[in-house]
């Protein structure tokens, strides 16, 4: 080979050389620059986190748990970069680099200000910068005068020097700059270059292979709440923050009516003309073992007008308990009926409080009304429990033990989803021989979510398109009753109440459409031998909402229900009847005299059954509804 044909391919070498060193340098540096001001964060409120008697081997663990969601955002960062980078294989002017110094000064200015903002709203808001905190920048004065003097100034100091020194550190140590001209038939190493990095960029940026995206739960870890929020990525937290409420940064997009006119009828329809329960159970202090079933459509259960044989378990432990037969969840997510089920809050369109952490932290649970009671909390899922954020508001919860798919070893038979149902019911059955009474233990079932790849083999022939789906719902209710029959011999059992309740519904065999009420209807059950024999085996028609659970619940304990505010006493004879779902365009409303379907968007009433002349004040009481439950979700 010629000296100069040497030259040439060196020359190649060595600017593709400079050209990963410059990606992975960049990466490098947004790496740090995140452990950088996570540091920040917790140095300056470290007193808080010393006053809550946190080890410090638990803090420092946010470093570790933050790994993932800092390598997601950094890939983001990194396309623009990455683009420039590909520019320069074959062009290298000067002015490129100058463009790619400008663009990290911007990334880190902005970033630095972010970070510093979260230091000043934290010890008031207790949160992570969320979207609506955007709005004070409109006014710097006012965000001037809620701060004292010299705190604003340490704060200010903070920004600049975090700037100033992160800036420096990216250009002395991990700036390249590329000016070695290369020719155009560089054609060799390029593509290479451009297919891996896009592919490391794709798998960085959804948090690896696994079929759910990433999202702050991943960070999530501790009990603590500012350990998690030191460990989430502030620039990721907050861009979700803004997706999920961009349709309705200055306005409810469900604002029907005078707010005062909406506010009195949600008064009168949702008041209780006395307040009173029946008292179903033998005692105020039971354990409480709550059972969520995925995807659970009331077409399942025959007592509830469902096909015999689809769930003959669940059939049979209708002797032992109280079965709700009108019962509606109030959205078509899952990580909405969490919110919906423990903080007795309404799914709504457009969005879920579950993946707001901003919002959620201001939600009560029935988990702490139970924990300050003395209960032992605990969780189980056979899954990853990122989806739709619920183990960031599972943790907020408080619940003490969390149970996933990580923590399952290869004894246990898998799914795409995770482990199934049996394998985490027995988890949960022997956790509980150990347990401390009085527990609170959930657990969240998964089998019947396609793709229906459970243990056992078919076992119903019919249900055309959803033959599937019947035969998981029948495997997992195999599950449950073989769950009992084996928890029936345990020691608490006798002192234990059991609540069945399904996330949200499905399509069934019926193939009912999404938007009517029919379709929204789920099973709820209460047994076991903590409830008084002459309530055993009753079923209970009146119109209800899976978000009535957590006053329900805490009623018959004797505790406060107040802070369950949009939630009924399915217990107290005169609780009023009415039941509210949403979709992801609008609303449902059903009442004895009738129902309707609302899209908002459309103005169009998909459907209407309600008769004059209750029809325009039946539909502005649904409306009204959902108007104030947004205002409120909104203004968390």
């Amino acid at each position: 080979m010629s000296l100069k044909r040497l030259k040439f391919v060196d020359s190649k070498i060595y600017l593709m050389n400079r050209i990963i060193a410059s990606f992975l340098r960049q990466l490098g540096f947004w790496m740090i620059f995140f452990a950088i001001t996570r540091a920040v964060f917790i140095s300056y409120n470290y007193s808080l986190i010393s006053a809550s008697d946190i080890p410090f081997s638990e803090t420092i663990k946010a470093f570790w748990y933050a790994i993932p969601l800092d390598l997601a955002t950094a890939s983001y960062l990194l396309l623009f970069p990455f683009f420039l980078l590909l520019v320069q294989i074959f062009f290298t002017p000067k002015w490129l680099n100058s463009i790619n110094l400008i663009y990290t000064f911007i990334g880190v200015f902005i970033f630095s200000l972010l970070v510093t903002a979260e230091l000043g709203i934290y010890p008031e808001w207790k949160t992570k910068m969320p979207y609506k905190a955007l709005m004070y920048l409109q006014n710097p004065s006012e965000v001037y005068n809620s701060a004292s003097t010299g705190t604003f100034f340490v704060l200010v100091f903070i920004f600049i020097a975090l700037t100033g020194l992160s800036f420096w550190l990216y250009k002395k140590y991990f700036f390249t700059r590329l000016t070695k001209p290369v020719t155009k038939k560089n054609l060799i190493w390029s593509p290479l270059f451009a297919i891996i990095t896009v592919c490391f960029l794709i798998i960085g940026g959804r948090g690896g292979w696994q079929q759910i995206p990433i999202n702050q739960s991943q960070s999530y870890y501790s009990n603590h709440n500012i350990l998690n929020l030191a460990s989430v990525n502030s620039a990721f937290n907050i861009s979700i923050s803004i997706i999920e409420n961009y349709k309705n940064f200055d306005k409810n997009p469900f604002d029907f009516y005078s707010m005062d006119e909406a506010l009195g009828r949600v008064d009168r329809i949702t008041e209780v003309t006395k307040d009173t329960t029946v008292n179903i159970l033998t005692t105020t202090r039971p354990n409480i073992v709550l059972i969520i079933l995925e995807s659970w459509s009331a077409d399942l259960i025959e007592s509830i007008e469902g096909e015999p044989g689809i769930t003959p378990e669940f059939h049979e432990l209708e002797k032992q308990g109280i079965l709700f037969t009108n019962l509606y969840a109030t959205g078509p997510r899952s990580e909405q009926a969490m919110g919906s089920i423990f903080s007795g809050f309404p799914a709504h369109p457009i969005s879920s409080v579950t993946v707001q952490p901003e919002k959620f932290s201001k939600l009560h649970t029935i988990t702490e009304s139970l924990i300050n009671q003395g209960y032992n909390t605990s969780f189980y899922f056979g899954g990853q429990l990122r989806y739709g954020n619920i183990k960031g508001f599972i943790l907020h919860n408080g619940f003490t033990k969390i149970i996933e798919l990580a923590d399952f070893g290869s004894d246990v038979i898998k799914g795409k989803l995770g482990v199934h149902d049996e394998f985490v019911l027995s988890r949960q059955l022997s956790d509980l021989n150990k347990e401390k009474e009085p527990f609170f233990s959930a657990i969240f079932t998964l089998s019947s979510h396609s793709p229906y790849d459970q243990p056992m083999e078919k076992v119903l022939d019919w249900g055309g398109n959803e033959n599937e789906y019947i035969n998981s719902a029948y495997y997992t209710d195999r599950c449950l009753g073989n769950f009992f029959r084996e928890a029936s011999q345990q020691s608490w059992f006798d002192n234990t109440l059991f609540v069945i309740m399904a996330d949200h519904s499905h399509n069934s065999y019926r193939n009912n459409s999404f938007y009517t009420p029919v379709y929204h209807k789920i099973p709820l059950m209460f047994l076991g031998n903590v409830i008084k024999p002459e309530f055993k085996g009753i079923k209970i028609n009146k119109f209800a909402n899976q978000s009535d659970f957590a006053t329900t619940l805490l009623s018959q304990l004797n505790l406060d229900c107040t802070p369950f505010k949009w939630s009924r006493n399915l217990f107290n004879p005169y609780y009023p009847e009415f039941v509210y779902y949403s979709f992801e365009e609008g609303l449902g409303w059903v009442t004895k005299s009738g129902h309707f379907v609302y899209d908002p968007n459309l103005d169009h009433y998909i459907e209407d059954t309600v008769k004059e002349p209750l029809k325009d004040s039946i539909r502005k009481d649904g409306k009204s509804y959902l108007q104030v439950l947004f205002d409120e979700y909104m203004n968390l």
